[in-house]
């Protein structure tokens, strides 16, 4: 019997529809560790391994609603055909997320977001299962993308959809949750490869990297065709974090978030770049206007996503919704970062020792170190 398979584009519109879909995660329970489907309140997760399923022999002591289609997921979309079977055979209106975890993780949705003046583009690309973020910056035919991740053909794809060639690739900071695709995509296109010098260093032991890269520090201008995107120095989750700005919109990287801020402790100097990121700060708060929208490079959950699906806030809204925005003091902004601090994943040091050229990585290892949402934010 031929097994229907939905593709993870599919089922992404079908959870930010509201339809009242039910995930069946197949997979250990252990591996729910390194990410699951997060589901709206419209539908449903289930956690049933298949050798649990296939021993029930009444289809109601699965949990789930005959009346509502279930989507089977594994962890690349082979287990999960022959959960599709089982539920088929009965009674269930069953599909198979093709690819499975594996290809969710590396699912991009682009959304279009209004452009800031001067640009006619600004495409916000949605790494669901991560919660990462990448951008296209459109104007007179020239684009910037920033924060790309390995798989950049759907962002290729929007560009070429716009008519837009690439003049240049950016990375806020050296990324530690995934793998960036910023260095490969900038020698596909001899283009530019922006990043700040002080990322270009491993930080745990100072070690340089081995990239090539064009330096991009405070000040310096980045010009699209005739528009310009200028340089922030803004410090304190990585030492090179920068944001990118041009007009009314300011892409943080992972220093500003729209519920949180950029974690400082993933190189053992929390005390320090905690004061780096409270410096950086106090400098936006001083400089931009409450219409400033900030476009992070992450996010945590659903919650941080508007109604349009954009993950996006106003500067003057963050006081309503991001604690940190309200503190008005270092040392009280410190104690909260440094009651915070927690043990980075480990494969975190391993990825920013990629992401510089130190080590080099096969599809298979790629695809496990990234696996799982990110974990960038101070929670």
């Amino acid at each position: 019997m031929s097994v229907p398979e939905i593709p993870p584009d599919e089922l992404a519109r079908a959870l930010a529809q509201g339809e009242r879909v039910q995930v069946l995660d197949v997979r250990a329970p252990h591996r729910l560790a390194n990410g699951t489907i997060e589901t709206p309140a419209t539908a449903r997760f289930v956690n049933m391994p298949n050798s649990q399923l296939f021993a029930l022999t009444d289809p109601a002591a699965t949990g789930l609603d005959t009346d509502r289609p279930v989507i089977a997921v594994c962890g690349h979309g082979n287990a999960s055909r022959q959960t599709t079977r089982w539920l088929l055979s009965h009674g269930f209106a069953a599909r198979s997320l093709t690819g499975g975890m594996a290809a969710w993780d590396r699912l991009l949705v682009p959304h279009a977001v209004p452009a800031p003046a001067g640009f006619s583009h600004l495409i916000q690309f949605d790494r669901i299962g991560k919660g990462a973020l990448a951008y296209l910056l459109v104007a007179d035919g020239a684009a910037l993308v920033v924060d790309p991740p390995r798989d950049a053909s759907v962002i290729l794809a929007e560009a070429e959809r716009v008519h837009a060639r690439i003049i240049g690739v950016a990375d806020t900071h050296v990324h530690a949750d995934y793998l960036s695709g910023a260095v490969a995509l900038a020698e596909q296109f001899g283009v530019p490869y922006y990043l700040h010098p002080a990322d270009a260093v491993y930080p745990y032991d100072g070690t340089p990297g081995t990239i090539g890269f064009e330096r991009m520090e405070e000040g310096q201008e980045i010009r699209v065709g005739k528009a310009v995107v200028r340089v922030l120095h803004t410090p304190g989750h990585t030492s090179g974090s920068v944001t990118l700005v041009t007009g009314d919109a300011a892409l943080t990287g992972d220093f500003l978030f729209v519920l949180s801020i950029g974690r400082p402790d993933l190189a053992g100097k929390t005390a320090a770049w905690a004061e780096d990121l409270w410096h950086s700060l106090e400098r936006v708060r001083a400089e931009w206007p409450t219409s400033m929208r900030i476009f992070p490079a992450h996010y945590a959950g659903a919650d941080e996503r508007g109604s349009d699906g954009v993950v996006s806030v106003a500067f003057g809204d963050l006081p309503g919704r991001n604690a940190v925005h309200r503190m008005q003091d270092k040392a009280t902004f410190v104690r909260w970062v440094l009651k915070r601090e927690k043990p980075a994943p480990d494969a975190y040091r391993e990825m920013k020792a990629i992401n510089i050229g130190l080590r080099s990585v096969s599809d298979e290892e790629a695809e496990v170190l990234e696996s799982g949402r990110n974990e960038c934010a101070v929670m």
